[in-house]
């Protein structure tokens, strides 16, 4: 089994409030699990700011390879997003004990 947490830090340009924000998550978030149907997601930092968020992602897979493509995948699919700048992506591969 091959694990993997992703933290993505998203920019939000034209959002001038938290709830616009928040509409705008909710397209981001649904966009990303239909995509990616295994991916666990929640946003995890930057929940008073406007114009920022950060998500967490949660892959799983049965292959090294597959692995690194879905996190290749994940962050092309946010850093060709007219609605939102990709700023990072962190990765944390969890190994099995």
């Amino acid at each position: 089994m091959h694990t993997a947490a992703l933290r993505v830090d998203l920019r939000l340009p034209d959002v001038h409030s938290l709830k616009e924000k928040r509409h705008r998550m909710s397209i981001l978030t649904t966009d990303l699990r239909k995509a990616f149907p295994a991916a666990g997601i929640a946003e995890v930092g930057f929940q008073d700011q406007w114009q920022r968020t950060s998500f967490g992602v949660a892959l799983v897979t049965s292959q090294a390879s597959h692995l690194q493509r879905l996190i290749t995948g994940v962050r092309r699919f946010y850093d060709g997003r007219p609605d939102a700048e990709l700023l990072d992506v962190s990765v944390s591969y969890l190994e099995r004990a």
